[in-house]
C-alpha cells in the first residue's frame, strides 16, 4: 500500500492521547500516509477523553474498549495488530509523544540506508528522548537516547533504562542496540506478521521477549542516530492499569512473568 505507516498507538484514560495525534499528524511531511490503530481504553468520566474529531475520519481504526475491560498493555497491542491491514510500515507508540518536523521522512530514510548498509530487515527502536506536556516545548530533551541494561527484577526480568548516545559522532548509521522499546519501534508492516504480539503477557516481560523473538525472526534492532520524536517518562496526572482496584491485574502479571521466563 504505496508507502503508508500504520501508527499502532495502545492508549490506557491518558490525557496525552490527543495532542499526541494531532502532533504525530502536524509534524508529518506525509499525512495523507498515515493510518492510525487506537486501542482506546477510556472512561465515560474522563472528560479530556474524547476522539470525536476522528470518528468519521478513514485513516483511524478505533477500537473503543470501556477501561473496566481493559486487559493489560500487550493485550491492547495485540488488538492493534489485528487491525493491520497490509501497511508496508508499521510505528509502534506510546499514547504520550511529540514529533520532529518530518518524522516519517527520516524514520524511511534510516530505514533504507541500513538496507544498503546490508540489513534487509531493520528495526528502529528505543527509549527516545523525554519531554514534559507541563512546559513543552521548551523541556525537550535535546540528545539523543538508546536502550541500557540496568538490572535484573526480584522475578527475573531485565529492567532496562534510557541512556543519551555519548558517541553520537561515530554514528554515520543508526546504532546497533540490544533492546526493544514498546514505546518507539519503526519497521516494516510485515513485522506484525512475523512477530505478533502475545496477548498473554501483561506488562514486565514485553519488551526482553519482543526483543528476543525479532532478533529470532531476522530483525536486526537499531537506535535512531538523530531526534525523531519525544516520550513522556513520569506517567504524572495519568492512572495507569495497574492502579485501578479489582481488574485481575495481580493474576494476569503474575502468568506474564511465568509466560516470560
Amino acid at each position: 500500500m504505496s508507502d503508508k505507516i500504520y501508527v499502532q498507538i495502545a492508549a490506557y484514560r491518558d490525557p496525552e492521547l490527543l495532542p499526541t495525534i494531532r502532533d504525530c499528524i502536524k509534524r508529518a511531511d506525509n499525512p495523507e500516509d498515515l493510518v492510525f490503530g487506537i486501542a482506546w481504553q477510556r472512561s465515560k468520566d474522563d472528560e479530556w477523553d474524547t476522539l470525536e474529531e476522528y470518528k468519521d475520519d478513514p485513516r483511524f481504526r478505533i477500537i473503543d474498549i470501556d477501561y473496566k475491560d481493559a486487559l493489560g498493555t500487550c493485550y491492547a497491542r495485540h488488538l492493534l495488530n489485528e487491525a493491520y491491514a497490509g501497511e508496508k510500515y508499521t510505528l509502534q507508540l506510546d499514547s504520550h509523544h511529540r514529533f520532529v518536523r518530518g518524522w516519517d521522512t527520516k524514520c524511511k530514510a534510516m530505514m533504507n540506508q541500513l538496507i544498503e548498509a546490508g540489513h534487509p530487515k531493520p528495526l528502529l527502536t528505543a527509549y527516545v528522548a523525554s519531554y514534559n506536556p507541563e512546559n513543552d516545548p521548551a523541556e525537550r530533551t535535546k540528545e539523543v537516547w538508546k536502550l541500557t541494561f540496568d538490572r535484573f527484577t526480584p522475578e527475573g526480568v531485565i529492567f532496562m533504562l534510557p541512556a543519551q548516545v555519548t558517541d553520537l559522532e561515530i554514528y554515520k548509521l543508526p546504532i546497533p542496540t540490544r533492546f526493544f522499546s514498546a514505546h518507539f519501534a519503526f519497521t516494516f508492516g510485515q513485522f506484525i506478521k512475523d512477530v505478533p504480539y502475545d496477548p498473554n503477557l501483561y506488562f514486565h516481560g514485553e519488551e526482553i521477549t519482543m526483543a528476543v523473538r525479532a532478533y529470532t525472526a531476522g530483525y536486526d534492532l537499531f537506535a535512531p542516530n538523530e531526534i525523531v520524536c519525544w516520550h513522556e517518562y513520569t506517567r504524572k496526572g495519568r492512572v495507569r492499569h495497574w492502579d485501578e482496584k479489582d481488574n485481575g491485574w495481580e493474576a494476569r502479571n503474575a502468568v506474564s512473568l511465568k509466560r516470560a521466563k
